[in-house]
C-alpha cells in the first residue's frame, strides 16, 4: 500500500517531464560496421527545419552571438575560432554526430546567468571539432569558459570511430561551469537515454574509456549531495535522483529499445513502468544480433507495442475505438480523487524534427557521413538521405520556410503534419497506409545509397568538390521527391478515408466504382469503433442512448 500512495504522488511529476529519445549503435553492433545515432527533437514549440553552417576561415576579433534554441533568447557573445567546419543538421562534415536529451536533475543547479545553453553547446562543438572525444573537450570549455545556461543534459556523440554518452549539469549560483562525465560506449554494445542521466559509477583511471570533470565528486559533497567513497559515487542517483517519473515517462523508453534488439529484457519491466527503482538496466547491452539501418529507424516508431505498456491495446478505451497511439497532454489525469497517467512513448506527436545518423569510416567523409533526416511524428513521417558535407538545405526543410505561427504549402514540416493529424482520426487504419509509404520509401532509399555511395566516392578520387557537388544534388532531389510522394499521399487518404467512411480499392489506390458509374464509389465502408469504447461510452450513458427492448 505505501508503494502505491507513493507512486500516485510521484506521477503528478509526469506532466512536466523533458522531451527528446537517443539510441546509440556502435559499429560493431551494427549490420553494416557505421556508428548510428537516433534522435527525435520533441517540443510542442519547435518547427522542424534542417540546419546549415557553412565552415571557413575567421578574421581575428570576430565574435559569434548566442541565442537559446529553445526560445531564441539572446544570451550573449562568444570569441569565434580561426578555423570551423560546415554542418548540417546534427553532424559534420567529418562525420561527427552529436544529439541529445534533457533530464533537469536538481532544479537548485540551474542559473540563467551563462552564456552557452545545450543547444548552442551542441550546434558551435559541431563547427569546432572533428572527433567525439574533441567535441567533450570544445563542450567543456564552453560551458566553462561562458557559462552554463540549461538544466542537465545528456549527449550522444559519434564520430566513424568511437561512440561516447556524456551526461553534465551546471553549478548553480556558486559557478556558471559544469560537472560531468562521458563514457565511451564498448563497440559491440547498444545504449540509449530519454530524459534521465543514466550514468551511474564510473572508472576513476580509465581515461581511454572515461573521462570526467575533476571536481565531479568533491562538488557534490560541498553541496552535501555525497558523502560516500569515490569508488560508490553515481553521477545519476547524485545529480539526477531517480523517480517514478524518470522510470515511467523517461526509461521506459530506453528499456523497449533494448526489449526490441536483446533477450532477457523483461526482467526490468517492473524498473521501466516505475515500480522498483533499484532494479535498475545497464547502461548499454549488447544485441543478439546485428542491429540494420532500417530497424532503427523503426524503432525510433515505437509505442510500446507488445508490452503492458502498448498504448493501441484494443481494450484500452483510450484509443478512442480507433487504435489511436497518442493521448493529449497533459501527461497525467485524475478522476474521483485518483491519479492516472498517459504514456510517454518514444513516437510522440509533438516531434519537430527527427534523424538516425551514420558515421561510416570506410568511406571518405563527404561520403561516409549520412544523416536520415525526418520532420514530426516519426511514425507517420519517413527519413529522406542528406550526405553530410551537403553545400545546401532542401527547400522543404528550409528554416526560412515557415515556423510554427506560418503555415506554408512548401515545407515538408506543415505538410507532414497535415497526414499525421489527418490520421489521428482513424489511427488503426489510416497509420497503416501511411506505414505502407514509408517502408516502401526507406528501404528504396537505403538501396538507392548504396549504388550513390559508390559513385560519390568514385568521384571523391579524383575530385572532392566533385563528390559534394553531386552528394548536395542528390541530397536536394530526394528530399523533393519525398516531399511530393508526400503531396500524393495526403490527396489519396483524403479520397479514401473523408467523412469517416472508408472506400473499397480493387488494387492499391485504384478505388471501386459502383459499376455504372466511374466517378461514384462502390462498397463503402462504414467501420464504426472498438469494443472498449463501445463500452465506455454505455457505461457513460444516462439512459438517452439506449434503445428500448421491443419486446
Amino acid at each position: 500500500m505505501k508503494r502505491f500512495i507513493a507512486l500516485a504522488v510521484a506521477i503528478v511529476a509526469i506532466n512536466s517531464a523533458m522531451a527528446c529519445t537517443n539510441f546509440i549503435i556502435t559499429r560493431g553492433a551494427s549490420a553494416d560496421g557505421s556508428n548510428i545515432i537516433s534522435y527525435s527533437a520533441d517540443s510542442h514549440q519547435l518547427f522542424g527545419a534542417l540546419y546549415k553552417h557553412t565552415g571557413g576561415k575567421h578574421r581575428a576579433g570576430e565574435m559569434v552571438d548566442i541565442h537559446e534554441w529553445d526560445t531564441g533568447r539572446y544570451l550573449g557573445q562568444i570569441p569565434q575560432v580561426a578555423t570551423t567546419y560546415s554542418t548540417v543538421g546534427n553532424m559534420n562534415e567529418h562525420q561527427l554526430i552529436i544529439a541529445e536529451t534533457t533530464y533537469g536533475g536538481r532544479p537548485e543547479l540551474e542559473t540563467g546567468k551563462g552564456v552557452m545553453d545545450y543547444g548552442s553547446l551542441i550546434y558551435i562543438a559541431l563547427q569546432r571539432a572533428r572527433t567525439a572525444r574533441e567535441a567533450i573537450e570544445v563542450i567543456v570549455d564552453l560551458a566553462n569558459t561562458y557559462g552554463y545556461a540549461s538544466s542537465g543534459e545528456s549527449f550522444s556523440i559519434a564520430d566513424p570511430n568511437e561512440a561516447w554518452i556524456m551526461e553534465l549539469i551546471g553549478k548553480g549560483e556558486r559557478d556558471r561551469g559544469i560537472v560531468w562525465v562521458a563514457c565511451r560506449i564498448p563497440d559491440g554494445t547498444v545504449c540509449a537515454h530519454a530524459n534521465q542521466a543514466r550514468i551511474t559509477t564510473f572508472p576513476k583511471n580509465d581515461p581511454d574509456n572515461c573521462l570526467y570533470a575533476p571536481d565531479v565528486i568533491s562538488f557534490a559533497r560541498e553541496m552535501g549531495y555525497y558523502n560516500g567513497t569515490d569508488e560508490d559515487f553515481s553521477f545519476s542517483d547524485t545529480y539526477a535522483p531517480l523517480d517514478f517519473s524518470g522510470m515511467r515517462a523517461c526509461e521506459a523508453r530506453v528499456w523497449s529499445f533494448f526489449n526490441r534488439v536483446a533477450t532477457g529484457m523483461d526482467k526490468y519491466l517492473d524498473y521501466a513502468m516505475g515500480y522498483n527503482p533499484a532494479n535498475r538496466m545497464p547502461l548499454w547491452i549488447t544485441p543478439d544480433s546485428k542491429v540494420t539501418l532500417k530497424a532503427v529507424m523503426d524503432y525510433m516508431r515505437d509505442h510500446y507495442e507488445g508490452t503492458p505498456m502498448d498504448m493501441t491495446r484494443a481494450e484500452d478505451a483510450g484509443t478512442g475505438g480507433t487504435g489511436l497511439a497518442y493521448r493529449w497532454r497533459p501527461m497525467n489525469f485524475e478522476v474521483d480523487g485518483v491519479k492516472y497517467l498517459n504514456e510517454r512513448a518514444t513516437a510522440t506527436q509533438q516531434t519537430g524534427f527527427w534523424f538516425v545518423a551514420q558515421s561510416r569510416k570506410w568511406l571518405p567523409d563527404p561520403v561516409g557521413g549520412i544523416l536520415w533526416f525526418g520532420v514530426d511524428d516519426a511514425a507517420t513521417s519517413a527519413l529522406t538521405p542528406i550526405y553530410c558535407a551537403t553545400s545546401e538545405v532542401p527547400e522543404c526543410f528550409s528554416q526560412e520556410n515557415g515556423s510554427m505561427l506560418e503555415y506554408s504549402d512548401k515545407s515538408a514540416f506543415w505538410l507532414v503534419n497535415r497526414v499525421a493529424n489527418f490520421a489521428y482520426l482513424r489511427y488503426n487504419r489510416i497509420a497503416a497506409d501511411i506505414r505502407k509509404q514509408i517502408d516502401r520509401w526507406e528501404n528504396s532509399c537505403i538501396e538507392e545509397v548504396a549504388q550513390i555511395d559508390k559513385i560519390a566516392t568514385a568521384k571523391y578520387e579524383r575530385s572532392p568538390k566533385a563528390a559534394i557537388k553531386y552528394t548536395t544534388r542528390y541530397s536536394t532531389a530526394k528530399a523533393a521527391q519525398m516531399f511530393e510522394s508526400w503531396s500524393e499521399l495526403d490527396k489519396y487518404l483524403l479520397t479514401k478515408y473523408i467523412d469517416g467512411n472508408i472506400k473499397a480499392e480493387v488494387s492499391e489506390r485504384k478505388f471501386k466504382d459502383n459499376g455504372h458509374d466511374a466517378t461514384i464509389p462502390g462498397d463503402i465502408i462504414f467501420e464504426g469503433y472498438g469494443q472498449a469504447w463501445k463500452r465506455a461510452v454505455a457505461a457513460s450513458d444516462n439512459g438517452t442512448l439506449r434503445v428500448p427492448d421491443n419486446k
